[in-house]
């Protein structure tokens, strides 16, 4: 049994009631939900929230009632992973065991339906305790993010003997983003954090790896997905 879990805390500093907020033509969390409820291999749908109006409305679209997340998941310095293990926790209690814990980020709208096939492949084809998505980093430490030292003054971040002379000689450095998580569900009973076990990356194209985490990232984030529903890549609203 898959469960398809979606977080959607109430609060945010950096866009206030974000995760229910209207873009492209309907709520935020539901070009996730849309796209959980859409795919076959998942089995039931929760959704982890502390907010009343966020949780009846997946509920009322077929989510799991699970109930509101306990307060001291509510803030915003609780960790996603521990967010995870009680959403899977209280969800097992009602379903029995999972065989995957698949997890959309509700401010990651641009990813697309292959994106959870392939990372679920993924994940089936390797067996890793976590398939997480990524993309090549824009700015790598290798050659291009600096650091001051004492005296203020900047040296990269990390350097290599010889030197890093161009972009393309510096290894290759991964940004986490949160399009698509595969967890093996022992695993996120027993682990304390995101990196404790193995954990192997789903790459994916950086055109699909924005978060919306300010204002800014919002009307980026929106001319995107208009692009997408314009493609015919997305339904539309």
């Amino acid at each position: 049994m898959i469960i398809g879990h979606i977080g959607a805390r109430k609060g945010s500093k950096g866009v206030p009631g974000k995760n229910f907020g209207p873009i492209c033509g309907k709520p935020l969390i539901d070009w996730s939900l849309d796209q959980l409820f859409a795919d076959p291999s998942v089995d039931v749908v929760v959704v982890s929230t502390d907010d009343e109006a966020i949780y009846d409305h997946a509920v009322k679209r077929g989510a799991l009632e699970i109930g509101l997340r306990p307060a001291h998941l509510a803030t915003d310095t609780a960790g996603k992973f521990h967010v995870w293990q009680h959403a899977l926790g209280v969800t097992e209690a009602i379903t029995g065991p999972a065989t995957a814990f698949l997890d959309l980020d509700c401010t990651a709208p641009l990813r697309l339906p292959h994106d959870i096939t392939d990372a679920l492949a993924l994940f089936a084809a390797q067996r890793p305790d976590m398939v997480m998505s990524c993309c090549e980093a824009r700015k790598n430490p290798y050659f291009n993010l600096v650091e001051p030292d004492e005296s203020g003054a900047l040296h990269v971040s990390k350097p290599l003997p010889g030197r890093v002379l161009a972009r393309q000689q510096a290894p290759v450095v991964y940004e986490h983003v949160g399009v698509v998580y595969v967890v093996a569900p022992d695993y996120l009973r027993s682990a304390e954090g995101l990196y404790d076990g193995r954990v192997i990356p789903y790459v994916l194209s950086p055109d699909r790896c924005h978060d919306i985490d300010t204002p800014f990232d919002w009307r980026i984030v929106e001319f995107l997905l208009q692009q997408q529903i314009d493609a015919g890549l997305k339904p539309k609203a």
